[in-house]
């Protein structure tokens, strides 16, 4: 039996629509403008095809033509160098390292207590709130040094932050006044016509109005 991806016409994201590895990735689809056939999918009953796609049956998966793409930053930049307007990350070979070493800080300092949060049992869960919001309240310096995370325009960097922060209320953090340069910028990258449009209806109860 053909598989469903390979019967589209158009590119292909498998996405779950809570989950926070695939919003940076419909983030980073929504800044550019890409045309792309999104098929959200439930993650407890993932369809066959994903398996045969990908031997991780993990999401974000991406299909395009031949091309079968998973794990988010693979995808994100893969986004970036195919669709080069706007460009998300820096073109010097300095900087570029510098933003990839940025998103692995957040991918180990704040994506991994986050999936503890969301998984672990209630003492795993609370060791890891309080790493996370010690972690994000040791960086407010670095929020406040250019209007996007260290950068002046925004890129896939701000692409993966924004994701984590719109779900720290549902993660029972609340950044107190001590952090206003994360909440400014946080009101700064919410506020982006393609954040608003990446946001599922799940992603839209995780944060209050």
């Amino acid at each position: 039996m053909a598989l469903i991806a390979n019967r589209r016409s158009v590119m292909t994201l498998f996405s779950d629509p809570s989950c926070v590895q695939s919003h940076r990735t419909r983030i980073v689809l929504s800044e550019k403008d890409i045309t792309a056939d999104v098929v959200h999918i439930d993650h407890n009953n993932k369809p066959e095809d994903l398996s045969e796609l990908n031997p991780y049956n993990s999401v974000p998966t991406l299909v395009d033509r031949d091309l079968v793409l998973y794990d988010a930053r693979v995808i994100m930049e893969y986004f970036d160098e195919r669709f080069p307007h706007p460009p998300l990350m820096p073109v010097d070979p300095v900087s570029r390292s510098k933003s990839r070493l940025a998103l692995l800080h957040i991918e180990n300092d704040w994506y991994r207590p986050m999936e503890t949060i969301i998984n672990g049992n209630e003492q795993e869960s609370q060791q890891a709130r309080i790493q996370l919001e010690e972690s994000l309240i040791s960086s407010i310096e670095v929020f406040g040094i250019k209007p996007y995370f260290l950068s002046d325009e925004f890129s896939l960097v701000d692409c993966s932050i924004a994701p984590l922060l719109w779900r720290l209320p549902s993660l029972g953090i609340k950044l107190s006044a001590q952090a206003k340069p994360i909440i400014e910028y946080s009101k700064l990258v919410f506020d982006r016509p393609s954040f608003r449009s990446s946001l599922t209806e799940q992603e839209l109860e995780m944060f209050p109005a």
